[in-house]
């Protein structure tokens, strides 16, 4: 009887210490650890709460808002930045960075980082945990997060960023910021708040952030040989403020712009043209002029 509420407890610390690794079940990346995923299930149920709270033109908005900062934040600082350091800022800057990434719920910047970095490096072979060719749709898009070999967060494929103990205890306790903002929404403006401001806004966030796992290797038109399924996608491009250009960012990486050509909306790219004037961030990375072309 003690083993069962052992391994609850365990399971329990792991939703707020993402140190806290169950070891023996590190390696297993294909089975779902069903307790360890109670909060990432309870968060998509929460959003029915719209049955009772009903909607308002302000909760909407705020909704709609939270979405578009904190896909930003992930496009431009979890992604063009902290995966791939396409440009340059200051240490301040990368904490606020990291703050507005970690508040989209999509984990830590160290592990989103980590995996990112690992994708690259394997994208579309049977090493790539979320290949829709070799795992299918579903797993790619939503079930590799699921499967306790995935929770750990690989530090060797984020060195550059290790030395941030800001950064690690961000990593750390992942789910602080998103709480905050949750308990925050609830204060201002209730259950109403709390249901769209958080719940609808983070999971709509999320399902369009995976849709670059998913879809953009499985829909849309292949413009360089990257030697994987990547794709570039107007209306996916639209969703992730510029990600959709995904058959461009796997030719160059490094690039801070995915759109390569103007007609390619690449929101995110404009705002961080934005910050760049401000003096906030520098040095941001271009695709190579062969690149552009042959395109």
């Amino acid at each position: 009887m003690l083993t069962p509420a052992l391994n609850a407890l365990k399971s329990l610390v792991l939703w707020f210490d993402s140190s806290a690794i169950d070891r023996e079940k590190m390696t297993d990346k294909t089975v779902v650890d069903w307790f360890r995923v109670i909060p990432f299930i309870a968060v998509h149920g929460a959003c029915l709460g719209v049955i009772w709270v009903g909607w308002s033109w302000t909760a909407v908005g705020v909704a709609a808002g939270l979405y578009a900062i904190r896909m930003f934040a992930i496009t431009g600082f979890y992604h063009r930045y902290f995966s791939h350091r396409s440009f340059k800022t200051s240490r301040p800057a990368q904490f606020v960075f990291a703050v507005l990434g970690a508040s989209s719920a999509q984990r830590g910047p160290l592990w989103w980082a980590a995996h990112h970095r690992h994708h690259h490096r394997h994208s579309d072979t049977e090493h790539d945990v979320h290949s829709p060719r070799h795992h299918g749709f579903w797993w790619a898009h939503m079930g590799w997060i699921t499967a306790p070999g995935n929770f750990p967060t690989d530090f060797d494929a984020v060195q550059d960023l290790t030395k941030y103990p800001e950064l690690r205890f961000l990593d750390r306790f992942d789910v602080l910021v998103p709480i905050v903002l949750a308990v925050s929404l609830f204060l201002l403006g209730g259950w109403q708040m709390l249901v769209w401001g958080f719940f609808i806004s983070t999971v709509v966030l999320f399902h369009c952030t995976c849709f670059i796992n998913s879809l953009a290797h499985q829909l849309g038109t292949q413009r360089y040989d990257t030697g994987d399924d990547s794709r570039n996608s107007l209306m996916l491009a639209l969703l992730t403020f510029g990600e959709g250009w995904h058959n461009n960012h796997h030719k160059y990486p490094g690039s801070a712009r995915q759109g390569f050509f103007w007609w390619e909306v690449d929101i995110t790219y404009y705002g961080l043209q934005l910050l760049e004037k401000l003096r906030i961030i520098r040095d941001l990375r271009q695709p190579p002029d062969r690149l552009l072309q042959r395109g």
